[in-house]
């Protein structure tokens, strides 16, 4: 598709009249009276106490207070703030690294809510960003747990599909270093989501926003309250063409066009000042072309039918990703105790369409793949204030999950030369469960130990086990300065949904025969982890972080994507070592919000020892007697941001902000030497602006509602970076980051 200029138009009369009326209503604001007060900023540092008015931080989450509230509901604000402080302290972060983003942060990002949420991560300290909107933290890959108000998400088979989105987030929490024992499976970061509701989020707000490559993103958000029963949901519908990275360097993708679908919903009924039941459901639906690869070369000996199209820039590739989810939560508070019981269940599934000629020709072998996989499963979490000095927490969690693999390979018999149609297909139903107990002791009032052991088992496609002790230890010895100290050992099961189940000797004499048939099983990694930092407050509202950590792993589980399906299979090295570093700094005053963060990073392998198949066997011989860099290892990573809000005590603020993403490139083979992932990939840098005019309360008394409009330009310099070269250890094809974009919106809140 050609790129459309009427985006560009409709941009710039919004940039023009957003200006415009920024200076306007500020202009009247002398004779203008408002109901609410809009939040000042609040920093994304970890040490960070918001200093507002009209918002009061209770807990996790942002308590508007509205002076002209009945009795009525302000004791339901009042009970709210009460039991998502309780929610809270289930899960204590004492002595790991906290990244948090408040709910004004997400809104200063270029996009704000209609950002992805892999791109609003980027933000945090040490976080790569990689093809397919995947993340890596701290030099591993995609093992990022996420959780709903304190509940664990099970893993989905989605690799590029967003099913949780930004505008669900009231604020949202990344969590790294030497995690506490109540956090468990996957341990490279936690992300806590708290989600809006309809007690602190009342009302609607309906927004259309788009722009260039047909994009497209209408978006309803509505919450309320009425007596013990709270609800607020959002549903939205993406159109684009740029649902996955351009295989080129230029401006648009070919063949890339994606349709998205999702809603999530929250209801919540307090039937006391101590009990609350929830209720969070969501559905994601999306379906995507496949971007081309051009220019390549043909595998096989195959003849295409006469009149095919066989150009490599014009295959038919095609994938569909869908996820459900829901968590029934109920949270008590008897006495000393605090607890929270949930049980939840996720469906994810994935299923490629391959071009039936093109790649039969390209790849020899157009397969039809389709997985899912089926998880439900508990938590149980418990505070127990035991004495003044010690808060004991203890619970469990327990996943059951079913993965289902079908596939048809329509390959060519290497001895006959002739089509095959070969089907095969697989089940395995099995069991994650863990199990933690730790104490939070304060023997002086300025330091803090926490230590804690966690049991965690796995029976799945392996059977294995293990006591993991941690403990970390919290000193302030001055004012406004924190130092931290952990030790963790982790248990990681090799997700489920990643595992190859693949048959591997009927494919024997077939263009798609495997490079071996070796195919040992993926086993759980086990890790020494030590963390150490601290964080200073220079002054008021300037924060400074530092911190360094070191993995020592067995067995470590990394991914990659064999084949045309892009989906991840998992495999072993015996031997693993991550270490790194990074430095964080944030300031937060008034209108003005910055922050900056870079990090450095090392993450090295040795010796595959498991679905060696998908390796050639040069690889394998090099790597079982070298170390080798992961190919998601990114030497460095830095980010940065600016937001500054004219007329901020007025009706008409006006919001300008950027932010900045600079990697040193991920890695690539060393084809001349034979060294994989010998290579980093060209450093790179790229920065979005945003600009946001808001009027509050538009149209008066006849209806009550802001108005937004706002202008995004994404890689506003035009940059033209790689992400992967389509060469490393499980990396399909090229990726290229996108390209300017400008994109435009209206909302109104009702």
């Amino acid at each position: 598709m050609t790129y459309r200029p009427s985006g560009l138009l409709l941009c710039s009369s919004f940039l023009s009249s957003l200006l415009a009326t920024g200076h306007a209503a500020a202009a009247q604001t002398a004779t203008t009276t408002t109901q609410v007060t809009a939040p000042t900023s609040t920093s994304t540092s970890t040490s960070t106490k918001a200093a507002t008015k009209t918002p009061v931080r209770k807990g996790t989450e942002t308590v508007q207070v509205i002076p002209q509230t009945t009795t009525h509901e302000a004791e339901q604000v009042i009970v709210t703030a009460h039991l998502d402080r309780a929610r809270s302290e289930l899960s204590p972060t004492t002595g790991a690294s906290v990244y948090r983003f408040s709910r004004q942060a997400l809104e200063n990002i270029p996009g704000g809510d209609n950002a992805p949420l892999n791109q609003v991560l980027l933000q945090a300290p040490g976080v790569a960003q990689d093809s397919y909107g995947q993340i890596h933290v701290r030099g591993d890959h995609n093992e990022v747990q996420f959780r709903l108000d304190g509940v664990q998400l099970p893993e989905g088979l989605n690799v590029f599909g967003q099913a949780l989105m930004t505008r669900f987030a009231d604020n949202m929490s990344l969590t790294t270093g030497a995690l506490p024992s109540q956090f468990g499976f996957l341990q490279a970061a936690v992300v806590d989501i708290t989600t809006k509701n309809g007690t602190t989020n009342a009302g609607g707000n309906l927004s259309i926003y788009g722009g260039a490559r047909d994009y497209f993103f209408p978006s309803l958000q509505y919450g309320f309250h009425k007596g013990k029963w709270d609800f607020f949901a959002t549903a939205d519908f993406v159109h684009d063409r740029v649902g996955i990275e351009n295989t080129t360097g230029s401006f648009n993708a070919p063949h890339d066009l994606s349709n998205q679908y999702h809603f999530l919903g929250h209801t919540r009924y307090t039937v006391d000042e101590d009990t609350r039941i929830s209720l969070i459901a969501g559905i994601s639906n999306a379906e995507y072309q496949l971007p081309n690869n051009p220019g390549q070369t043909w595998q096989s000996g195959y003849t295409p039918p006469a009149g095919s199209i066989t150009s490599s820039d014009s295959l038919n590739e095609h994938q569909k990703q869908i996820t459900d989810f829901a968590v029934l939560a109920l949270q008590k508070e008897v006495g000393a105790f605090s607890l929270q019981d949930s049980v939840f269940t996720r469906y994810s599934s994935l299923r490629y369409s391959p071009d039936p000629v093109g790649d039969l020709l390209y790849l020899g072998n157009a397969q039809q793949a389709a997985r899912s996989v089926f998880s439900t499963g508990t938590q149980h979490d418990v505070t127990w204030h035991a004495a003044r000095d010690h808060t004991v927490r203890f619970g469990l969690q327990a996943f059951v999950e079913r993965n289902v693999s079908k596939t048809t390979s329509n390959v060519i018999n290497t001895q006959t030369n002739l089509p095959v149609t070969l089907h095969d297909g697989s089940g395995k139903t099995g069991m994650v469960y863990g199990i933690y107990a730790q104490d939070e002791w304060q023997p002086l009032r300025n330091l803090t130990i926490n230590y804690g052991l966690r049991f965690d088992g796995v029976s799945e496609y392996t059977a294995e086990h293990q006591f993991s002790p941690r403990v970390n230890v919290v000193w302030k010895p001055w004012h406004g300065g924190t130092l931290h100290a952990g030790y963790s050992r982790y248990f990681t099961p090799p997700p489920f949904e990643v595992v190859s189940t693949t048959s591997l000797t009927q494919l024997a004499n077939t263009t798609a025969a495997p490079n071996s048939t070796t195919n040992s099983k993926v086993r759980a990694e086990r890790d020494h982890y030590f963390d150490a930092g601290f964080d200073q407050t220079i002054l008021p509202g300037w924060h400074v972080t530092f911190d360094a950590y070191y993995k020592l792993a067995k067995n470590l589980i990394d991914e990659g994507q064999f084949g045309a399906p892009i989906i991840l299979s998992g495999f072993n090295y015996r031997h693993g070592q991550v270490n790194g570093y990074e430095v964080s700094t944030s300031y937060d005053r008034g209108p003005l919000s910055l922050y900056g963060n870079f990090a450095w990073s090392r993450a090295i392998g040795k010796k595959i020892t498991s679905a060696q198949f998908n390796f050639d066997q040069g690889e394998l011989n090099y790597i079982s007697n070298h170390w080798v860099h992961l190919d998601h290892d990114q030497r460095w990573t830095a980010s940065a941001g600016a937001a500054y809000t004219f007329f901020h005590k007025t009706r008409a603020p006006l919001r300008l902000s950027a932010t900045m993403v600079y990697g040193s490139g991920l890695r690539a083979d060393d084809e001349a030497n034979g060294i994989p992932n010998g290579l980093a990939l060209t450093p790179y840098a790229t920065v979005n602006f945003s600009a946001v005019q808001t009027i509050h309360n538009t149209f008066g008394k006849a209806w009550q509602g802001d108005t937004q409009l706002r202008l995004d330009v994404i890689n506003l310099g035009d940059h033209t970076y790689m992400l992967r070269d389509g060469s490393g250890i499980g990396v399909g094809a090229p990726q290229y980051g996108l390209r300017r974009t400008i994109l435009c919106g209206i909302s109104q809140g009702f």
